[in-house]
């Protein structure tokens, strides 16, 4: 593939990935069933300060962002972008699909969102335009510390839902289920939506400790 023809699929794959993912997170939080950790905090924010879930992810993504100074993180183009479009494409779906007050439609939405996630994820991470500010807060705390990606991610997903939770935060049968389908959900889209790299001779996604984040939770 073209080196410009790639570059220009990759630019297409992080930006439909970043207002995927916020499009389904917005989903989850429309279904009412729990949403996935950081939309927990997120959400519990947004009813402490009255701002909408958008623009706390926005807040939330540039703080963490400062958390990388210390951590010796580099940001690329995908970082940056995840802080500002993840917020704005979950409060412009939000604003376009209303409350779900049925259950019936509640338990089609979270399925939905949580499929769409992972579809988002592989996309974006497929993109390799480095990772999120979140992904990379785990990923810098490995690097640093010696600890298990898998520990580094866990123990911050525990904080963040106990403090989103304690704020009001929805926490439920969703929450369950997005943690434990996530991993393959993003696996299997990541093989699907894997560029080539710039050799042409392989389709692997770039090994990248973001991709490892997704999947070894």
């Amino acid at each position: 593939m073209p080196t410009r023809h790639r570059l220009g699929r990759r630019l297409v794959q992080l930006y439909a990935g970043l207002a995927l993912y916020g499009a389904s997170a917005a989903l989850l939080l429309r279904a009412g069933l729990g949403m996935e950790p950081w939309g927990v905090l997120h959400q519990g924010l947004a009813k402490l300060t009255g701002l909408t879930i958008g623009v706390v992810s926005i807040i939330v993504g540039a703080a963490v962002l400062l958390l990388w100074i210390p951590l010796r993180q580099r940001p690329g183009l995908g970082t940056v972008s995840n802080v500002f479009a993840v917020g704005l494409a979950m409060d412009g779906t939000l604003a376009l699909v209303p409350d779900a007050r049925s259950l019936a439609v509640r338990v089609l939405l979270l399925p939905a969102g949580i499929v769409l996630n992972g579809v988002a994820t592989g996309l974006y991470i497929s993109a390799r335009f480095g990772p999120g500010p979140r992904d990379g807060l785990m990923t810098g705390l490995h690097r640093r510390t010696g600890r298990s990606i898998r520990l580094m991610r866990t123990g911050i997903e525990v904080v963040v839902v106990v403090t989103g939770f304690l704020l009001g935060g929805t926490v439920g049968v969703g929450t369950v289920l997005y943690a434990v389908s996530i991993g393959p959900l993003a696996q299997l889209f990541l093989r699907v939506f894997a560029v080539p790299a710039a050799s042409g001779g392989s389709t692997v996604v770039a090994a990248a400790t973001p991709e490892q984040v997704i999947l070894r939770p």
